[in-house]
């Protein structure tokens, strides 16, 4: 059978991590379904605008650049609810004509009133009143130009469904208001349109967030008031911040394309928002969007809310860059160097090779692009800048030994072959030369280069940034330390 199945969001905001996520468990299962049933199965998108206040074009670009972002693609639409206005409108009077919905006339003034004095009958009271004043005087009036809503009748009994996350799932029809399906302006509400717009699109699986779940009764009899085949539903377990509550701007961005702004991966995001709420049922957690895709299955997603642990996105993020080539990190981290874009792209129009090996060496202890892009800088820049806890530590404890090591280990490298092994070799000989562990070298050595107490080996360090470069960082350093400014920020050295 084919599968379609839809991701309507509303343009009232940008594209949140909680849509994303709903948006990939769609897609997941359609492109799974496409390639056994490429022409029927399809992944729809719609956007529901009819809150036409707050849906905004802006708005609208923001939520398909942040699914092309993430590397999905869908093959009907974008359609626009506000384009089915008319027909939504003409449905509700058709179930007005069926008996199935009435005109009511009561001012919210008049609910707001009877929700504080007797909140138990707010319920009935819209059908009492319509019923008391009949179908007759209620066209007259209707006909007469005064305001009223349609409102849908919802029968007794009780509305049941297999939800594919939570099982048997059951409402008793008796706590459900008669609905609202048509404004008093003429607008037609969420419900109806839904409605309408899913069966119109052939829609035969709904997956969508567990915030839905108390529409999904009421979207249950519309469908069968209306005569249209009733979809099967699956209601995803809702996102928490880490401290248990419903993830908001609170807990930091929400919004994918601001993760994309700091740095994360599409497909590390795709990865990461695929197990909030999804397990492989294996011990596998860094996937990529084609195992995403082949593994996937709505039986293995869980009722229990999914907690949105950044740590995790970046611990996701920093395996996916180290599968990424050098080459193809260079691109992306190139834009990401502010003042030194242009000599980073000299640089790798030059010697592409030089710095895909400068992403090589720097992306084991990334977790983001702004982590290569930081920690590239000084590969790059004319200046250094020295961390003050790294200075503190390896050079103002003890400055004369820092300036003499670096001195010395600089007079000695300056006509040593420049490879790892040979520049090991003349460091270790020095140390022992001057009876100290290859550390008292090593550290200081490093923040003279790279300006901070952490760095990938020294001696790829010094090959990577050159002879030249290197020499130079050391005499800035040796200057530094002996001239008293160790706490100052910035040095620009004589390099070329």
């Amino acid at each position: 059978m084919n599968l379609r199945v839809r991701f309507a969001p509303s343009p009232t905001g940008y594209l949140h991590v909680g849509g994303a996520r709903t948006a990939l468990f769609n897609w997941f299962v359609a492109r799974q379904a496409r390639k056994t049933d490429p022409e029927g199965s399809a992944f729809i998108l719609r956007i529901e605008d009819t809150d036409r206040e707050r849906s905004t074009q802006e708005m609208v670009d923001a939520i398909v650049e942040g699914m092309e972002w993430l590397g999905m693609d869908w093959d009907e639409g974008p359609f626009f609810q506000a384009d089915g206005a008319e027909r939504h409108r003409a449905e509700a009077l058709r179930l007005l004509d069926e008996g199935k919905a009435y005109r009511d006339f009561t001012t919210p003034e008049e609910l707001a009133r009877l929700r504080e004095e007797d909140p138990d009958q707010v319920i009935a009271f819209p059908r009492k009143r319509a019923r008391e004043m009949g179908p007759e005087e209620a066209a007259r009036r209707a006909e007469a130009g005064e305001p009223h809503a349609i409102r849908f009748r919802v029968p007794p009994g009780e509305t049941v469904w297999d939800d594919r996350v939570h099982g048997a799932t059951r409402f008793n029809n008796a706590d459900i208001e008669d609905l609202v399906i048509l404004r008093t302006d003429g607008s037609p509400t969420y419900n109806l349109a839904a409605v309408s717009d899913d069966a119109e699109m052939e829609i035969n699986l709904v997956i969508r967030g567990d915030d839905h779940l108390s529409n999904t009764p009421k979207q249950i009899l519309l469908y069968q008031a209306l005569g249209y085949p009733v979809p099967a539903f699956a209601h995803l377990p809702m996102i928490l911040g880490p401290d248990g509550k419903r993830l908001s701007k609170r807990h930091g961005a929400t919004a994918v394309g601001q993760y994309a702004e700091r740095g994360i991966l599409p497909q590390a995001m795709m990865n990461f928002l695929a197990l909030l709420g999804w397990s492989p049922g294996t011990d596998q957690e860094v996937m990529t969007p084609d195992e995403l895709v082949e593994q996937f299955s709505l039986d293995r997603v869980v009722k229990k809310s999914a907690v949105f642990d950044e740590d995790k996105l970046l611990w996701l993020n920093g395996q996916h860059l180290a599968r990424m080539s050098g080459e193809a990190l260079a691109r992306e981290v190139v834009d990401r160097l502010e003042r030194l874009r242009e000599t980073a792209r000299t640089r790798v129009d030059r010697d592409p090779e030089w710095f895909a090996s400068l992403m090589e060496l720097l992306k084991p202890r990334s977790r983001s692009l702004d982590d290569l892009a930081r920690t590239a800088r000084p590969y790059l820049a004319q200046e250094i800048v020295y961390d003050p806890a790294a200075v503190k530590k390896h050079w103002a404890r003890d400055p004369e030994a820092a300036a003499g090591h670096l001195e010395a280990l600089r007079e000695r490298l300056e006509d040593v072959e420049w490879t790892e092994e040979a520049l090991e070799e003349e460091l270790r000989a020095l140390a022992a030369q001057r009876e100290v562990g290859a550390g008292k070298l090593i550290h200081p050595l490093r923040v003279a280069l790279v300006g901070e107490a952490v760095s990938p080996g020294i001696f790829e360090v010094l090959v990577l940034m050159g002879q030249e470069r290197s020499l130079a960082r050391m005499s800035a350093a040796v200057t530094r330390i002996r001239s008293g400014r160790i706490g100052e920020g910035a040095a620009e050295t004589s390099e070329s």
